[in-house]
């Protein structure tokens, strides 16, 4: 039975597309500072599905594969501005410089373009985030006055960069652990809540309802809870815009998304996944709070329970151990080390280990994210979808779904789902792998 439908209608990429970033610090400069080298053709995309990946069509043998930019219509990355809200008066300039992620030459050879972003004040309160101390932000009344000052300066946003379309992208620092109460019900108790100045509401809340008022899509980028509550999820619908998140999958998690499923597809088995890691930048120094770092554990935690399904295999991953730690160590500045230990079982029940030690770039693997988050949230805003974008949890750690619905968490299966969703934009088959035809 054929899967080829017509294909949706989409709204062209006409004019500019502005990112509103939350955070101006290592993930935001690296991934304006890399667009902006790549428009001046001074760098490549790598990392970047939407820039580099390509998209099969058809049979294997008709040999259809498309860059996925020229299969969908996707804003150009020369059409992109930036705009930011961060805590320190720091521009993209001087924060890429004190983030030192990029080299020194290559921040220098954009100078201008980085020092043309200058955050503005930012909707912040130490209550949840311990260990940072914010000195260029808002002061309002209550919280819904503080959305309301977000919602000026989006639209002030749009008037002075000309923007025809705006997307926002979460990524700025962990909050604090928080679970969905019934402030987050309806969007009445939940603007209740921000008239009255409950801790229930967190800054990233602001912001994620600031968005939606706006009319402008939302990704979050860290694990805080943010838009996945009853409230704002209804309100994207109300709204017809996409959201979705949560918590780039960089580093540790990305290898564990692709290790997990390879040991499950093999049926080995699991007695425990020991995972440390060392960073030295402004996440590493939040995260050294234990309010914070329980957040991103649970995020982290998650992930091998959801690929491994225990209940489904319980001779191999039943009561499996697996801790996480996170140690704040400066010298290590953004060049995150994740380590790994992990005890596997085989045939006869014969023990074996694998050892990962990742030195990775965290912004680095963030930055191209960014990139993918913002262009594909533009393509699913002008398509029609609204909601909770589930296709794009490729680029997450801990997904948003519809209520009662777990997370995908193989990193395959989600680069199936993405792929997939592509091509039932555009009416083409979408591809089971089957392959029997080649065979009849």
């Amino acid at each position: 039975m054929s899967t080829v439908k017509k294909p949706l209608e989409i709204e062209a990429p006409q004019g500019r597309l502005g990112v509103l970033l939350v955070g101006l610090g290592a993930v935001s400069t690296t991934f304006i500072a890399g667009v902006e080298a790549i428009k001046r053709r001074l760098a490549e995309p790598i990392g970047s599905l939407t820039q580099m990946g390509t998209i099969r069509l058809g049979k294997r043998t008709e040999n259809r594969v498309p860059l996925v930019r020229d299969f969908v219509p996707l804003a150009s990355i020369n059409d992109l501005v930036f705009g930011a809200w961060d805590i320190f008066e720091e521009d993209a300039y001087e924060a890429a410089l004190h983030a030192g992620v990029l080299e020194r030459d290559l921040v220098n050879q954009l100078k201008n373009e980085l020092q043309s972003v200058k955050p503005m004040k930012a909707v912040f309160d130490q209550y949840y985030v311990k260990r940072l101390n914010g000195t260029h932000v808002k002061q309002g009344a209550n919280k819904l006055e503080l959305a309301q000052q977000l919602m000026e300066d989006i639209e002030s946003f749009k008037r002075a960069k000309g923007c025809d379309r705006v997307v926002m992208v979460w990524c700025a620092s962990t909050e604090v652990f928080m679970q969905a109460g019934s402030e987050h019900e309806t969007l009445e108790s939940f603007e209740r809540a921000m008239r009255e100045n409950s801790t229930v509401i967190a800054p990233s809340m602001i912001y994620a309802y600031a968005a939606l008022k706006s009319g402008v899509p939302f990704a979050n980028g860290a694990p805080n809870l943010t838009a996945d509550v009853p409230a704002l999820t209804k309100l994207a619908m109300d709204q017809n815009l996409p959201v979705c998140g949560k918590d780039f999958k960089t580093g540790q998690t990305l290898m564990k998304t692709i290790i997990a499923p390879g040991l499950k597809a093999r049926l080995i088995g699991l007695h425990g996944w020991f995972s440390t890691n060392i960073l030295g930048n402004r996440d590493g120094e939040v995260l050294d709070d234990p309010e914070s770092f329980k957040t991103k554990e649970e995020s982290k935690l998650s992930v091998l329970e959801y690929i491994l399904q225990p209940d489904v295999y319980p001779a191999l991953y039943k009561d499996f151990s697996h801790v996480v730690r996170i140690n704040y160590y400066p010298p290590r500045g953004d060049n995150k080390e994740g380590w790994d230990n992990i005890d596997i079982f085989g045939w006869l029940g014969y023990p074996m280990q694998i050892k990962v030690d990742f030195l990775c770039r965290d912004s680095i693997l963030a930055a191209p994210i960014v990139l993918d988050l913002a262009l594909f949230l533009d393509l699913a805003q002008r398509a029609g979808m609204r909601g909770i974008q589930e296709w794009l949890s490729f680029y997450f750690k801990s997904p948003m779904t519809a209520p009662g619905l777990y997370p995908e968490h193989d990193l395959f299966i989600q680069l199936m789902k993405l792929k997939n969703t592509l091509r039932h934009l555009r009416g083409e088959e979408l591809i089971t792998h089957l392959g029997l035809e080649y065979y009849d």
